[in-house]
């Protein structure tokens, strides 16, 4: 868990993008920003063309800029190493062009990790190699409530277990949120009197602040770029391609050099009507075009599936709640795409009167034990209703639900798991068992309330050092999900090959269970 102070916020605000030319040492992964004084005249967002080149040796990085307003102009740089780095601008304004400097850059303090990339192929992890594991919630317009709601809800996350937060850079209309937000992304007047060649740069500015909160947080945020909870209030869902084309430039110029970054290009991306596939694939290679640092990128669906074989969707984002009632039908989206799956939305734990929004929490912990050990990874949703319309999902707040304790849990025990990921060790014949073969495995019971479990396992490979798999030994430990708690079973296990596909115990021991459902199993090879 984390401890949050709130009266750190102001600071952290403040300090968000505080590295500036001259002020000495940067620190890897962190932003190094160039800020400069040019016309206000126009309009400066498409007037102006502004670009940098920071170069380290063979290492050359280009950079967008971008205008913040009242003359300013801004280049912002991720480095991704330490040592000395040297830059230099290009535009077509000359008191702009050809601005050159340095900046020293020093390795990372303890805590950044840089930003996360695909790992293990079906897994995630930081830049510098270590393992991240999502454990995300939904929270679409908390960035739009002001600010003591949003205070509230920082400090509900700083004690959650949650490290991904899939959120809406535009407001958000729908029912239980009808609120007008505090800003706009655009010049002009609600409700839809928008000059989209203008941002408003007060919108943005404070959108990038709280995604710095969530990166102090150790919160990674899945920043979504369309959705079509507008339907035409304010327009933004359908938008002429040069004011989306747009957008997207200016979006990216400003977010991309913040680590916790992640892409989603949409929200229920088929319920944008005025939007074609070939609109959303017209998105995704701008932003894997003009990211320089090449943050995740991803599209979440409503009913209809995406293309996610496309070389620049780095993970698939799902909506399916069913697919994760079984193990077996979660891990067939790993083998269609070969990439991380991550279940962003499988309905939501509370009482609203619709499907997606009353799950009770033993059924949403339930999808989120099926969906690890089927070797993928699930989001987590708050929908109670409330007189005062805050729901957690939409707005943010207090979470009142049961599952963000268990999902806790879950974390420790993922936390505990290998580095490489949970993998499916036999998924055509018995898909509740994940880890990795001979070292670790995670047995999941669900529903089931067996008094035993007999100590079973599909026929591993050797070892990486070679051990013969007769003879191996392993500790197991009982895991009530619900009820969180871990008894150890005495003694060790140990293998031997009871046919062509299993091994047993040596002795034929089995495990004494409760008879109570949501038990898992694990196991962990004795080292040699």
């Amino acid at each position: 868990m984390r401890i949050f102070p709130i009266s750190l916020c102001l600071a952290w605000l403040l300090a968000a993008f505080s590295s500036r030319a001259g002020d000495g040492p940067v620190e890897q992964w962190s932003v190094f920003e160039l800020k400069l004084t040019g016309p206000a005249t126009g309009n400066p967002f498409v007037d102006v063309q502004l670009s940098a080149r920071f170069t380290l040796g063979e290492t050359t990085v280009a950079v967008t800029g971008f205008y913040d307003g009242d003359g300013i102009y801004r280049l912002r740089f991720m480095p991704g190493q330490p040592g000395i780095w040297h830059y230099q601008t290009t535009c077509n304004i000359p008191s702009l062009n050809d601005v050159a400097g340095t900046l020293t850059v020093q390795p990372p303090r303890p805590g950044n990790h840089g930003p996360v990339r695909v790992a293990h192929m079906y897994h995630f992890a930081y830049a510098d190699g270590t393992p991240y594991k999502p454990l995300g919630t939904t929270c679409y317009a908390w960035t739009q409530q002001g600010p003591e709601l949003e205070a509230a809800t920082l400090a509900t996350l700083a004690a959650s277990p949650f490290n991904k937060l899939r959120m809406c850079v535009f407001p958000k209309r729908y029912d239980w949120n009808t609120n007008e937000p505090p800003l706009y992304p655009f010049a002009g007047h609600a409700t839809n009197h928008w000059d989209f060649t203008r941002f408003n740069p007060a919108y943005f500015q404070h959108l990038e602040h709280r995604i710095q909160d969530l990166q102090h947080l150790g919160i990674e945020a899945d920043v979504i770029l369309f959705h079509p909870y507008d339907d035409g209030h304010w327009g933004f869902d359908r938008m002429p391609a040069s004011a989306d084309d747009l957008y997207l430039h200016y979006v990216t110029a400003r977010l991309a050099s913040l680590r916790n970054v992640w892409w989603s290009l949409a929200n229920e991306y088929d319920f944008m009507k005025e939007k074609k596939d070939s609109d959303f694939v017209r998105f995704g290679e701008i932003i894997s075009r003009e990211d320089p640092y090449h943050h995740l990128i991803s599209i979440h669906n409503g009913q209809l599936m995406f293309n996610h074989t496309l070389p620049w969707i780095t993970h698939v984002s799902i909506q399916n709640g069913s697919a994760v009632e079984d193990a077996g039908r979660a891990e067939l989206f790993r083998d269609v795409y070969r990439k991380p799956v991550v279940f962003d939305e499988v309905k939501y734990e509370g009482n609203l009167p619709r499907r997606w929004g009353n799950l009770s929490a033993e059924e949403l912990v339930f999808r989120f034990w099926e969906g690890t050990v089927a070797g993928t990874y699930v989001g987590h949703g708050e929908t109670y209703l409330s007189p005062d319309n805050i729901i957690w999902w939409s707005k943010g707040g207090a979470l009142k639900g049961h599952s963000p304790a268990r999902l806790a849990f879950l974390k420790k025990v993922l936390d505990d798991s290998p580095a490489a990921g949970l993998d499916p060790i036999d998924k055509w014949q018995n898909p509740s068992i994940a880890g990795q073969a001979s070292a670790y495995y995670l047995i999941y019971l669900g529903k089931q309330t067996p008094k035993s479990w007999e100590f079973l396992l599909p026929k591993p490979p050797l070892a990486t050092n070679q051990v013969p798999v007769e003879g191996m030994q392993f500790t197991a430990d009982v895991l009530d999900t619900w009820n969180m708690t871990i008894i150890p079973v005495p003694g060790h296990f140990t293998l031997h090959k009871k046919d062509n596909y299993t091994y047993a115990d040596q002795a034929g021991r089995a495990i004494t269970l409760p008879g109570r459902p949501y038990m898992a199993i694990r196991l962990k090879r004795v080292s040699e």
